[in-house]
């Protein structure tokens, strides 16, 4: 029998009353990556939020499969899209930003704090020119600053650690954690990447935990854990609070970076990461075509 983690599963979180969002959860199995659709109740406008562009990083061949199950969802519910958000370069999955933006016509957007992201990686590549956030997103979001999804308020929260520059989306009752949180069975993100921090992760979380206890929580990535084999990716500030493995009630920030910093010694790079952040830093966009009419990406080599 095929484990739900091999499968492309979708739920629905219904919103629990004024100022409470719609929100779909859609699993993408390659990649761990759960993508969502937050949207107000009354008017059907919705936000998607770190939607996939599938990519074979053994071929680099690529695929619209998983923007298309989103789109159809979109369609099925009667929702019409006026915000494409990520909340931040992602190291292990291909951002379907641009993509989303030439279907919907709605603008996209990411943290501001981008600009400093795109920095560091032009030094990885030896790309000096590359990179242009202020080109490629409609909206580079400080930290605190607010948007609309119908009459639904959305607020942006600073979350550095797992990148520099990693935001959370807070709408009503529900907030998009990303590479903060994992779920409570499985503890946290890494924070090893360049430019990521244990103690900035540390904090971020703390600032999450103090939303209000019933806000639910909806994280980027899962992968199962011990005893579960199906994809979870929802739980509430008090459930982390009782039960995250790494950052429940009492546990210390410096037991925290231990465990946290330990466990990312152990990790790989992610098998889509060289060739993801330099699409990702494009907004999901590739390198523009060369003379043959192709697209290609350049890889550092013993950099890493």
């Amino acid at each position: 029998m095929t484990s739900e983690l091999e499968q492309r599963v979708v739920r629905h979180s219904p919103s629990t009353g004024a100022g409470s969002p719609h929100v779909w959860g859609i699993y993408e199995p390659d990649t761990g990556s759960i993508q969502y659709i937050c949207a107000d109740p009354t008017t059907r406008k919705a936000a998607l939020i770190d939607v996939v562009w599938n990519f074979d990083p053994a071929s680099f061949a690529t695929s619209t499969q998983s923007i298309d199950q989103v789109l159809n969802l979109v369609k099925e519910h009667g929702l019409t899209v006026e915000r494409v958000l990520d909340t931040h370069p992602h190291a292990d999955h291909v951002m379907a930003s641009a993509h989303l933006k030439a279907r919907t016509g709605a603008p996209n957007a990411i943290g501001a704090k981008v600009r400093e992201i795109a920095q560091l990686w032009r030094d990885y590549y030896n790309t000096p020119d590359a990179f242009d956030p202020e080109a490629d997103f409609d909206d580079l979001f400080e930290d605190g600053a607010t948007f609309d999804v119908g009459d639904l308020t959305v607020r942006v929260m600073l979350s550095p650690g797992h990148t520099l520059g990693s935001i959370t989306y807070v709408c009503g009752n529900a907030a998009f954690v990303h590479d903060t949180f994992m779920q409570p069975d499985s503890g946290t993100s890494r924070a090893d990447f360049p430019g990521g921090s244990a103690d900035d992760l540390w904090h971020s979380l703390q600032a999450i935990l103090d939303l209000p206890s019933d806000t639910r929580l909806f994280v980027g990535h899962d992968y199962g854990a011990d005893g579960r084999d199906r994809p979870e990716w929802e739980a509430t500030v008090d459930d982390h609070k009782a039960r995250n493995v790494h950052v429940k009630d009492g546990t210390a920030k410096a037991d925290y970076i231990k465990t946290r910093t330990d466990r990312d010694k152990t990790l790989a790079l992610p098998d889509r990461m060289l060739a993801a952040l330099q699409i990702n830093l494009r907004a999901g966009r590739l390198p523009d075509a060369e003379s043959d009419g192709g697209h290609y990406l350049k890889m550092p080599v013993d950099k890493f």
